[in-house]
């Protein structure tokens, strides 16, 4: 397990001016600290992610939102009132297991709130320790439906599948009597693929129906054809591995492309080029990518990310350090003063307006229609359309704890 603990204050001419907007607009967390504890001391956060693993490049990009809302949150000190924010990072590898473990360490060493969670079965995992251990906790990129309403400790800092499949419904309108089909691999990511579109979008009113693939499969033709005879409405495609660039070749070759509406999520910026030629022809929904928003926390996570450019789970890392600073300024020391403070807590980030539902804590907010342009290595999104938190609010669950 590898632990770095970082206390970062970043001062850069952008900061500042982050900073002045900030101030004039609402205020600073210096002046709103009143949850009690030891005014000098630390706050201790535990970040429990991905830095290695499959799910790497994920936590790359929470990180580093992370560090920039921090930044913008505490108008470049890293303080709220006069306490420090102590960050102590722990690679989970995307193992449930070891983020247990670092969790409960994190915890034992005084960590009353945890945030991270890049891997959906590591965020239904920590989801309880915070709840036996009465500390808070914000999920990240994990986009289980199940960490809503998962107890009352626990938040999240991205959005949830709900919110992808309710994007990908409104390419078509109302679906009443429209046909729809799933195209996935087998296996737990398609059943949950499958699930999700029969349940959003089967339930207003589509039928749907699913072509499965088994996921050692290299040839897609048969696959194409059973989707071109099906004649639907909406493709829904939920793909994942390196077979990707072989599949989406086929299903433009066999016309299928032009022969529908064909919608996808758009991943982070690296895999956009295994689209080829098959990208323009796509339809995306998009949780997030660089210039779908024009915020200024959008400018100011630019500001401060390396390379300048943001990607799918910048936003993530920097609403959790944003919601890190809102519970600490409210709460001090105090878990259940932090939970109140971000129940029902509206706010600006870099997607826009965010609100985190009192009732389960979903976090609602926009999402994006997207397209892509180019070739090779070289694409660009542009967005079509900005749907609003409201059009993209989950159903409210019954909170389980």
């Amino acid at each position: 397990m590898t632990v770095r603990t970082t206390r970062r204050v970043f001062l850069s001419a952008a900061t500042m001016m982050a900073a002045a907007i900030a101030a004039t607009a609402c205020g600073s967390p210096q002046d709103t600290a009143n949850g009690g504890g030891d005014s000098a001391a630390p706050v201790k956060v535990g970040l429990v992610y991905s830095q290695s693993g499959a799910l790497a490049s994920y936590g790359k990009q929470y990180i580093e939102g992370f560090r920039a809302g921090l930044d913008f949150a505490t108008n470049g000190t890293n303080k709220v009132g006069d306490r420090a924010i102590e960050i102590t990072e722990v690679d989970d590898a995307g193992d449930p297991a070891k983020a247990v473990s670092a969790a409960k360490d994190l915890i034992g060493k005084g960590n009353k709130i945890i945030a991270g969670s890049t891997a959906s079965g590591v965020a239904l995992q920590v989801a309880p320790i915070a709840a036996q251990n009465k500390v808070l906790f914000i999920s990240g990129p994990a986009a289980t439906d199940a960490v809503t309403g998962a107890n009352k400790y626990t938040f999240r800092s991205g959005r949830q599948s709900y919110q992808d499949v309710v994007t990908a419904k409104s390419f078509i309108g109302d679906p009443a009597g429209k046909k729809v089909v799933v195209f996935a691999q087998d296996g737990a990511f398609g059943d949950a693929n499958e699930a999700a579109v029969k349940a959003v979008i089967g339930g207003a009113g589509a039928s749907v129906s699913a072509v499965r693939a088994p996921a050692s499969a290299t040839e897609f033709t048969p696959f194409a054809s059973q989707i071109k005879s099906a004649k639907p409405d909406l493709l829904f495609v939920a793909w994942a591995g390196t077979t990707a660039p072989a599949m989406w070749q086929t299903l433009d070759q066999q016309g299928v492309l032009t022969s529908t509406t064909v919608v996808t999520g758009l991943d982070i910026r690296a895999s956009w080029p295994t689209f080829g030629a098959a990208g323009s022809k796509i339809s995306f929904l998009s949780h997030y990518f660089d210039g779908a928003s024009d915020t200024e926390a959008a400018k100011a996570a630019k500001a401060k990310v390396p390379g300048g450019t943001l990607d799918l789970f910048h936003p993530d890392g920097f609403a959790a350090a944003q919601m890190v600073v809102r519970a600490v300024a409210e709460g001090g020391d105090d878990v259940e003063k932090m939970v109140t403070a971000l129940e029902g807590w509206s706010f600006e980030s870099v997607k826009g307006s965010m609100t985190i539902r009192a009732e389960d804590h979903a976090l609602l907010q926009p999402m994006y229609q997207a397209s892509l342009t180019g070739s090779g290595d070289t694409f660009t999104a542009t967005a079509q359309k900005a749907l609003t938190a409201d059009e993209t609010a989950p159903p409210v669950q019954a909170m389980k704890g």
